[in-house]
């Protein structure tokens, strides 16, 4: 990996915009972006960690405010590390209970479609639903 990208070189890796990467430095879920002599923005590993990590809390449903009150515990330091772990203690366990939804939901449409293939087969009556 080049030890500075280009925002271009980034959007491909992370598959978000270049756009979208601006917006996020502009709202401060990330940090002022190191610049090249002519401006251009030049992001480097550290940044490329952190945006992964905002990629994940995004995937996993967490707000964008809440992934902004994040961002701003980091950026205060060590001293936030109690709020910024509780913080993700929370959104695990909603991460989780959603898991849970998700996997009870997946197990009625198993249930449902192994009724409808044995009803193709004949071997249930055709008055189920």
């Amino acid at each position: 990996m080049a030890p500075h990208l280009t925002i271009n070189a980034v959007a491909k890796q992370t598959g978000l915009s270049a756009h979208t990467l601006r917006y996020y430095e502009r709202i401060g879920l990330i940090a002022p972006v190191g610049r090249a002599p002519g401006g251009q923005r030049r992001y480097d590993a550290a940044d490329l960690a952190w945006l992964d990590f905002l990629l994940r809390l995004r995937s996993t449903g967490m707000p964008i405010s809440q992934m902004q009150a994040f961002a701003r515990l980091r950026a205060a330091g060590a001293a936030t590390v109690p709020a910024r772990r509780q913080m993700l203690e929370s959104h695990l366990d909603e991460v989780l209970a959603h898991l849970a939804a998700l996997q009870r939901n997946a197990d009625v449409l198993q249930a449902k479609i192994a009724h409808y293939r044995a009803l193709e087969a004949g071997v249930v009556p055709a008055s189920s639903t």
